[in-house]
Order: structure tokens, then C-alpha cells, then sequence
């Protein structure tokens, strides 16, 4: 799941500072599980709007706000209330896919997109993921060094850790322990001396595409 939270609202009120009418575009999958963009909290920023004078003009949940077909399809009801501007309530992923269908209209993000996270329990995430597109999980005992340790270290701990607990955070515990423990209970010790390439970003171009259906 991707983990947004709230912008300050004195940051979403400037953003929209010059516009008189106002579109809402909710998401209702991730930001609706991190109550940041679903019904209830579209009909919050509504309020808040309009007490500051803006006329919510149309206001809309997208299924996925990361898909463009579903995001299309739903862009179509706000387009045509012609808004000075549309506030999007979900990752950058789907701000960045609505203001594709709206229209050369102003698209703004009321959320700060934090990272892919893991379901601990309710209201609760723990990072899980850093989408670095280089997975090293099957050499760490499903454990990520790169999101579990402090320094992201993938070849082995750096010495620091004091009872089990990280020198950076000593909240957290040392990954790599975690690392060992993993591969101890699953009988792949021998993965712990293994060399693994050091994490870098030469070997990608930005933006990335990835197609089922081969090259663009």
C-alpha cells in the first residue's frame, strides 16, 4: 500500500490561492485505507474550501487514482464543471495521472506521498518497500535491507548495533541480525557470505516504463 498522509492545509489553501472554483478528485484504494482521500475526507476539505470562499464545483472517487483508464473515466464529470483547478487526494502517482486527463486545468496534491508500506495492524504501517528496482530478497531471508537498516547497507551490518537495536535508531532493531536470524531458521546461512552489488542509480534511466506487452 502506498502511505500518504496530509499536507498542512495552509499548504493546500496557498496552492489553490487564486482559484474561485474547485474540483476533488479522492482515490479509493490506498488513500482511502490512510484516510487522506476518501469520501469522508473529500466532504472535510469541501468544508474548508468553501468556509474560505472557494465553490467546490464537482467531486469524484477514483477507483485507482494510479490507473489512467478508471482516472479518464471519472475525469470526465469534472472536466465538464469546468473548475479554475482540481485538488487530487492520493499519491504523487495518481496526481501526476489525473492532471494528464484534466484538461490543461492546475492539478494540486493535498498529500505527501511517504512510501510502500506494510499492514501491521489497523491504522498502522510499517515501511516495506523502496521501489529501488534492484531486489535483493532472496539473498536476505525476505528481509529488506535497504528499508530495514538505517544505512541501507546490502553486504552485512556495519558494527554499530548495541543489543540487537540499530546505533542510528535504537527504536529499531539491527536488520541485519534480522537478516541472520531469517536465514538461520531457514537453513541458508551460506547466503550470508555472498556478495551483493552495491545499491546505485547509474544503471536506471528516469522515468522507467515496464510493459507486458514488450517495447513501446
Amino acid at each position: 500500500m502506498i502511505i500518504t498522509q496530509k499536507k498542512p492545509i495552509d499548504e493546500v489553501m496557498a496552492m489553490v490561492a487564486d482559484a474561485k472554483t474547485v474540483a476533488i478528485v479522492g482515490c479509493g484504494s490506498c488513500a482511502t485505507a490512510c484516510q487522506t482521500g476518501g469520501e469522508p475526507q473529500i466532504a472535510e476539505l469541501t468544508a474548508i474550501l468553501e468556509q474560505a470562499g472557494k465553490k467546490v464545483v464537482a467531486t469524484t472517487v477514483a477507483d485507482y487514482c494510479c490507473m489512467n483508464l478508471g482516472v479518464k473515466t471519472k475525469m470526465k464529470a469534472i472536466n465538464a464543471a469546468e473548475p479554475d483547478c482540481v485538488i487530487c487526494m492520493s499519491c504523487g502517482d495518481g496526481v501526476q495521472c489525473v492532471a494528464k486527463n484534466a484538461n490543461n486545468k492546475p492539478v494540486y496534491p493535498s498529500n505527501n506521498t511517504m512510501y510502500l508500506g506494510e499492514a501491521v495492524k489497523f491504522g498502522v504501517w510499517e515501511e516495506a518497500c523502496r521501489f529501488c528496482g534492484e531486489c535483493v530478497l532472496g539473498q536476505t531471508g525476505a528481509v529488506c535491507p535497504i528499508t530495514q537498516c538505517a544505512k541501507s547497507l546490502v553486504n552485512g551490518p556495519c558494527g554499530g548495533q548495541k543489543n540487537g537495536k540499530c546505533e542510528v535508531n535504537p527504536e529499531n532493531d539491527c536488520a541485519w541480525i534480522k537478516i541472520y536470524n531469517r536465514l538461520e531458521a531457514t537453513g541458508q546461512l551460506e547466503k550470508l557470505t555472498q556478495t551483493r552489488k552495491d545499491k546505485g542509480y547509474g544503471d536506471f534511466a528516469y522515468p522507467r516504463t515496464i510493459s507486458l506487452r514488450g517495447k513501446k
